[in-house]
């Protein structure tokens, strides 16, 4: 067991690491899991969630903007830099599902903006194979080519 004191300084550290830059429960758990002792870290990270610092779900939303606003990636490679991050997949798949329609959008969008800036040095077919290969769906390159 550990006193309120080792808990204070747990939950500082933690903290710190939190609000430099956002980060997905796993990603603290991974940081932090040679440095604090198990239980004690399992009530730092539940204390921090309550108080609302650690959320997955805002985090994978944030993550989302964050891709969208920046750069040309498919869903699919969105989902698995979410997944790299440790996120839970049923919190990814929900996410997608309610936002299907805007993130099909981007994809789209995306595949436009890379055709765009790859049209000059490869043909049709070389693009194509290019987001078939960055996990565009056929469909939607079909539609923007």
């Amino acid at each position: 067991m550990y006193n309120l004191e080792e808990f204070d300084n747990a939950k500082t550290k933690v903290l710190k690491y939190v609000l430099y830059k956002k980060r997905s429960e796993h990603e603290i758990r991974t940081k932090f899991a040679l440095t604090i002792e198990e239980n004690l870290l399992d009530d730092v990270i539940e204390y921090l969630k309550e108080a609302k610092y650690i959320d997955d779900t805002v985090y994978i939303e944030r993550t989302i903007n964050e891709i969208m606003a920046l750069r040309n990636l498919s869903l699919k490679e969105i989902k698995y830099k979410l997944f790299a991050k440790g996120l839970d997949k049923s919190l990814i798949e929900d996410y997608f599902y309610a936002h299907k329609e805007e993130l099909e959008e981007y994809e789209k969008k995306s595949a436009e903006n890379i055709i765009y800036k790859k049209s000059s040095s490869m043909d049709k077919e070389e693009i194509k194979n290019y987001l078939l290969k960055k996990g565009y769906k056929s469909d939607i390159i079909s539609k923007v080519l």
